[in-house]
C-alpha cells in the first residue's frame, strides 16, 4: 500500500513499507503550501526533478534536517551536496535501487537552470519510483515527447503537469497519459501563480476513461494498493 500526499505545486510526499520520500519540495515561498517545510515529517530521500526553484526548493534544507538522499541528475546532485546536502546522482535511463526503493531517471524536456549556480545547467528528468509495489511516475516540468511513449505499462500512477506556459497544458497532459496507460494520473502543477492557472476538472473530462483522474487538493492524500 502506498500514500501520496499533494503538498502543492509539484511536491508530492510518497509514504509505505515504512519509508517516506518526497518529490519537488518547493515548501518555501510557495503559496499553495499546505504547511511549512519544518512540518514535513522525517524523510528517508529526497527526489528532485530539475534544478529550478519551484522544484529544488527546500532540498537541501530537508537533507541536511534529516540525512535525506537527494537523488536527480549527477549534476544537481554535485550542486546539493557541495552546500552539505547527501546525494546520489544518477542520469536519464539510470536506475537504481535504495533501501526506500527503487529509482530511474527518465527523458524530460524542459530548461536545465540550477537555482543558485548562475551559467550552471543540468539535465531535467521525470522519475519513476517503485514503493510499496507501486510505481509512481513524476512526469517533472516535461514538455509532450513521444519519449514518454516508453513508459507504457511500467507506471500505475502518473502525476502529471498540467498548467501550461512552462509545461504541458491540459491537452497534451492528456495526450502523454494515453502514452502511458497509467491506472491513476493526478494533475499537478498548476493554479500556484496566475500564469499557470488550469482547470482540472477540464483536463478530467479530456481523460475520460483511459485512466482514473484523482484531483487533489494540497494537503490531501490519495492511497494505492
Amino acid at each position: 500500500m502506498l500514500t501520496l500526499t499533494f503538498l502543492g505545486h509539484a511536491a508530492f510526499l510518497v509514504e509505505g513499507d515504512g519509508k517516506r520520500v518526497i518529490f519537488d519540495p518547493f515548501l518555501t515561498d510557495n503559496p499553495s503550501a499546505p504547511y511549512p517545510a519544518d512540518r514535513v515529517p522525517k524523510l528517508d530521500a529526497i527526489l528532485v526533478s530539475h534544478g529550478h526553484a519551484d522544484h529544488l526548493g527546500d532540498a537541501i534544507a530537508l537533507s541536511k534536517r534529516d540525512r535525506a538522499t537527494i537523488v536527480s541528475a549527477y549534476e544537481l546532485v554535485g550542486f546539493c551536496t557541495g552546500r552539505g546536502a547527501i546525494g546520489h546522482g544518477m542520469h536519464i535511463g539510470g536506475a537504481h535501487r535504495f533501501p526506500f526503493g527503487t529509482v530511474k531517471l527518465v527523458a524530460a524536456i524542459h530548461g536545465g537552470a540550477i537555482e543558485g549556480a548562475t551559467g550552471t545547467h543540468t539535465t531535467p528528468c521525470g522519475i519513476v519510483l517503485t514503493l510499496g509495489g507501486v510505481r509512481v511516475y513524476h512526469a517533472g516540468d516535461t514538455a509532450l515527447t513521444m519519449d514518454i511513449q516508453l513508459l507504457k505499462g511500467a507506471v500505475d500512477v502518473m502525476l502529471v503537469p498540467i498548467g501550461d506556459n512552462y509545461t504541458m497544458g491540459a491537452d497534451d497532459a492528456a495526450r502523454a497519459v494515453t502514452f502511458v496507460e497509467p491506472r491513476v494520473v493526478i494533475p499537478m502543477h498548476y493554479d500556484t501563480f496566475d500564469l499557470v492557472a488550469a482547470d482540472p476538472q477540464h483536463f478530467r473530462r479530456l481523460v475520460g476513461s483511459r485512466a482514473e483522474v484523482v484531483i487533489l487538493e494540497p494537503g490531501k492524500t490519495h492511497t494505492l494498493s
